[in-house]
């Protein structure tokens, strides 16, 4: 997520970044200017629903497994009465006229016996047809909400096309902060596009159940007029330029909530570089200025110092890619950074990694429990940053300690703040205080081993703080309610040992 650069006191830069995760090991692409240069003209759309039908079934599926809830910050997006379990995402970038054509295909699972279901789809984008295991069916767009008028029952699977077009448009984000107001698809005035959705951003840009808890299976196929190219999530498994027109595929391993999904598109080059412990990671930069990857290529100590305490990166891929923003998140092995010198700091590079286990690997299931993500993110930013400053992680948190009881009374506790402050300083500072004082309390041993082990206990899953809370106290034999109630809770930030 997002962080505001100068929420932090902090001996080092603290700087502010979105990540989101990419294939690696991706050839160049060569054309116009990603920024100032006029956008390419030709038209691009994607490819047709009529492909071979799908198999709702399939066991690989299984993985995508989930309990949606009904969100308790943000009840408007998300539907518990779908299950998603597979995302197809065909869309196709026309630049010159900010037009999106989209057909997603989805496989869900109802959790409920109904008369129809919905999902969420951005007011600008118009839908030309939907159609559920094959057969057209009626549906109805009013406003974010797309209701689909076909029958379904309980625990069984459904396969729902739908093809849809527009210039998609951002929605007001449930915040304060300076450096976004908006979330979701948002285009540059030479026609780039790139996305960045907390909370609920997903469903600018594509039909989605658009609540962290649902956990899905993603592929992309993206096309875009020539030399531009099409970014997105996981592994690029294919790429092609016919008619003018550059087409990648992409393919996501692992189930990732909507909000970590992205997509960019523009005129970028790639390179790679590999971490020790064996993981490539690919950078995509504006065409016109390569060296921008070089500040970008020290994620590889960030990731392998993240590996010696949190073990092995939990996925397949990572990759970084530069877009014209102000800020920046994290997607699951994608990360989106604004193209600024501050997204270039180390402490982001390493912050951001930080939530492949941590928001990417388990995730939260209700928005109010953003603080899983962003505490130990920042904790694990504040030891990177104290180290490099040649300082104690006490003194470190000291100069933290301050910020912290000014974003808690601004904003509320951690784990009950405003809804509509979203992403303020109380959800990073407080939590990682707290950590802290677990550590202490624990000693290092057993604080490192269970901050490795929470993350790989709930692999791939959404969960809350009530399964937290319970399984930190039966792993470490500690009575810890009070203390986690005071820390993430309470008013008022609780003495420090």
């Amino acid at each position: 997520m997002p962080r505001r650069v100068a929420l932090a006191v902090s001996v080092a830069t603290t700087a502010t970044l979105l990540l989101a995760g990419c294939g690696a090991g991706l050839p160049a692409t060569k054309g116009t200017p990603v920024t100032g240069g006029a956008p390419p003209t030709t038209s691009a759309s994607p490819e047709s629903g009529d492909g071979p039908e799908t198999d709702v079934d399939d066991p690989a599926y299984d993985v995508a497994l989930s309990e949606p809830v009904e969100d308790s910050y943000y009840p408007d997006f998300g539907d518990p009465g779908i299950d998603a379990l597979h995302y197809d995402l065909a869309l196709a970038w026309t630049p010159g006229t900010r037009r999106l054509e989209g057909v997603t295909t989805l496989v869900f699972r109802a959790t409920a016996d109904a008369d129809s279901f919905q999902l969420d789809l951005g007011p600008a984008l118009e839908v030309a047809g939907v159609r559920v295991d094959g057969a057209e069916v009626e549906a109805s767009h009013d406003g974010d909400d797309l209701v689909v008028a076909a029958p379904v029952v309980a625990d069984e699977r459904y396969a729902v096309e739908v093809r849809y077009a527009g210039t998609p448009e951002p929605v007001a984000a449930p915040t304060t902060r300076s450096d976004f107001s908006t979330t979701g698809f948002t285009i540059t005035p030479s026609g780039e596009a790139w996305t960045m959705q907390e909370p609920y951003g997903a469903h600018t840009w594509y039909p989605v159940n658009d609540q962290p808890s649902d956990k899905a299976l993603y592929d992309f196929t993206l096309s875009v007029p020539s030399p531009w190219t099409g970014v997105a999530n996981g592994e690029l498994v294919s790429r092609s330029e016919e008619d003018e027109t550059t087409t990648t595929e992409w393919h996501l391993a692992e189930p990732a909530a909507s909000y970590l999904t992205t997509v960019a598109f523009g005129d970028y080059t790639s390179s790679t570089n590999t971490s020790k412990g064996g993981t490539e990671i690919g950078y995509w930069v504006p065409s016109d200025a390569p060296h921008l990857a070089q500040g970008l290529q020290r994620a590889a100590a960030g990731l392998d110092w993240l590996e010696e305490r949190l073990g092995p990166y939990p996925f397949d891929t990572l990759g970084f890619v530069l877009v014209d923003s102000q800020s920046g998140m994290e997607t699951q092995t994608m990360i989106t950074l604004g193209m600024t010198d501050y997204t270039r700091s180390e402490p982001v590079l390493v912050h951001e990694m930080a939530h492949h286990w941590y928001g990417d690997q388990v995730t939260p299931s209700d928005w109010r429990d953003v603080w899983m993500n962003e505490g130990m993110a920042m904790y694990l930013q504040g030891m990177w940053e104290a180290e490099q400053a040649g300082i104690g992680i006490d003194e470190q948190m000291d100069l933290w300690a301050s910020t912290e009881e000014l974003a808690r009374s601004e904003s509320g506790p951690p784990a009950a703040y405003d809804p509509g402050e979203f992403g303020e300083g109380n959800i990073y500072y407080g939590p990682a205080l707290m950590w802290h004082e677990l550590r202490e309390r624990l000693g290092d041993d057993e604080f490192f081993r269970v901050m490795r082990a929470w993350p790989a206990a709930r692999d791939n899953l959404s969960t809350g703080r009530d399964d937290y809370w319970a399984w930190l106290e039966e792993e470490t034999g500690e009575e810890l309610t009070d203390f986690l109630d005071a820390w993430l809770l309470g008013e008022e930030t609780p003495p420090r040992d």
